[in-house]
């Protein structure tokens, strides 16, 4: 029987080892803190929880108009705190039932190569225990990004780790990153009250995302408070009495921001620390992990997955190949494609995307066919009160496959899952409008994007 150790227990760590045990290995699994890594403890799921009462206390607090009358609602933070933990445990203790239901062994411990095929697991009481398999998968995740400015370590300036975790809603808070952390942040603190700016860097928030669809979710978020400063670059924070100063420049001029916190989600990056690689050859990038398609590192036996290893630091892809490490382990020849991976923000409303933006489709593909559909004309989000937001779909113009789509308006994370599919499947915008969408549906804005692409939108008024 092939022994496979897994070192780190979040999302990609703990699928390896029960596909590996699934797959007739013995897997031991090494995780030094909670299972379910940041992911369950200090990122997914927890912001999840928040942005989620954020959003109905939003609805809620504005319900006159649909003939809710809500008198003396307020946030208990305290109980949604005690929540967030409720979710978090009842999930992680799921994850180590999973494991146990599969066999895996769990050592808690902290794991570092001692060899090649061994690694030495020190443990919280200082003792030591040696693990000797025929492949490994490193699965250790990443840290949040420090900035190395000054007033860094002041009081109230903290991280997403920190974020979740406040005595109160904090009255004013200023959140240093535009990115996918700090714009979830952004949207909970401002629904529950909170005064928010954001300082970006770049020219706009979200790079990575279709740079329309950014933008109206940026407008959409200045509407209801939140104060953006791009192109912006923070040079350092004070504190003046019991407000801390976010000192910046934005091109000559000058700025200083106020906030009672300060939250700096400038990125994670990967961690490796401590897992003594270099000393047994194995090949590590700007403290990334180098690995091939088959998430195997140059050393034979030894593969990485997720955050440590990745190019793309999302939980749902270091599932993916944390299945495809344990497949190739166990005989299987699979190799890793990023072609088709979603990329969710849980903002309110939310937005997600998949394949290429417009941009990238362009320089790409050539000549490409592009559909809109304004959610202003889809009976179901009208019905939701949430109008504000858009479906648009790439596809290629000679062929009509589709390359992208992306969705900013509610559920756009459970419904990027079809363009997903399409993608999958290399479908096309016929294919699209010849499936019958239910009615009514926010989905449906789906196929009237796709039939907008060939000008033939039933809902939009005719140029």
């Amino acid at each position: 029987m092939k022994r496979v150790v897994v070192i780190g227990g979040g999302p990609g760590g703990y699928v390896a080892a029960i596909r590996a045990a699934q797959l007739g290995a013995d897997v031991t699994l090494v995780e030094k803190g909670e299972l379910g890594g940041t992911c369950l403890n200090r990122g997914c799921i927890p912001t999840k929880v928040l942005l989620h009462t954020a959003e109905l206390y939003s609805s809620v607090k504005g319900g006159k108009r649909i003939g809710l009358n809500a008198e003396g609602l307020s946030v208990d933070w305290k109980t949604l705190m005690d929540r967030k933990s409720s979710v978090v445990k009842q999930l992680t203790n799921g994850v180590k039932a999973l494991l146990s239901s599969n066999g895996v062994s769990i050592v808690q411990g902290e794991g570092s190569f001692a060899a090649p095929q061994e690694v030495l697991v020190t443990k919280k009481d200082g003792t030591k225990e040696s693990l000797k398999g025929d492949a490994f998968v490193v699965a250790t995740g990443s840290a949040p990004v420090k900035l190395p400015l000054p007033g860094m370590d002041l009081e109230g300036v903290i991280t997403s780790d920190e974020a979740l975790s406040l005595d109160e809603i904090p009255e004013s808070i200023v959140i240093v990153g535009g990115g996918v952390i700090g714009m979830e942040f952004a949207s909970v603190f401002s629904s529950l009250g909170s005064q928010v700016a954001v300082v970006e860097m770049l020219p706009e928030i979200l790079p990575p995302m279709d740079s329309e669809m950014a933008a109206a979710l940026k407008k959409i978020m200045e509407r209801k408070g939140v104060r953006f400063h791009t192109s912006t670059t923070v040079t350092g924070i004070t504190r003046e009495k019991d407000m801390l100063q976010v000192k910046a420049k934005a091109g000559e001029k000058e700025l200083s921001l106020a906030g009672k916190k300060v939250l700096v989600a400038v990125g994670r990056k990967p961690y490796t620390a401590g897992l003594n690689l270099e000393d047994i050859g194995v090949k590590v990038e700007r403290g990334r992990i180098t690995v091939n398609e088959q998430m195997e590192t140059n050393v034979g036996g030894i593969y990485a997955i997720g955050d440590c290893a990745s190019p793309i630091m999302l939980a749902h892809v270091a599932m993916t190949e944390g299945a495809t490490a344990a497949g190739n382990i166990m005989g299987e020849h699979k190799a890793m494609n990023y072609k088709v991976v979603p990329n969710c923000l849980y903002t309110s409303p939310e937005l997600a995307g998949v394949g290429l933006t417009e941009e990238e489709a362009k320089k790409r593909a050539g000549e490409v066919k592009v559909g809109r559909f304004p959610l202003a004309a889809n009976g179901k989000a009208l019905i939701l009160g949430e109008t504000q937001g858009m479906v648009k779909i790439i596809a290629d113009a000679k062929y009509g496959e589709i390359l992208g789509l992306h969705i900013l308006g509610p559920k756009a994370t459970e419904l990027i899952a079809e363009g997903a599919m399409a993608m999958t499947l290399e479908a096309t915008l016929e294919e699209i409008t010849s499936t019958i969408h239910p009615h009514p549906t926010v989905g449906e804005a789906i196929f009237e994007a796709a039939l907008a692409a060939d000008g033939i939108s039933i809902h939009m008024p005719k140029r």
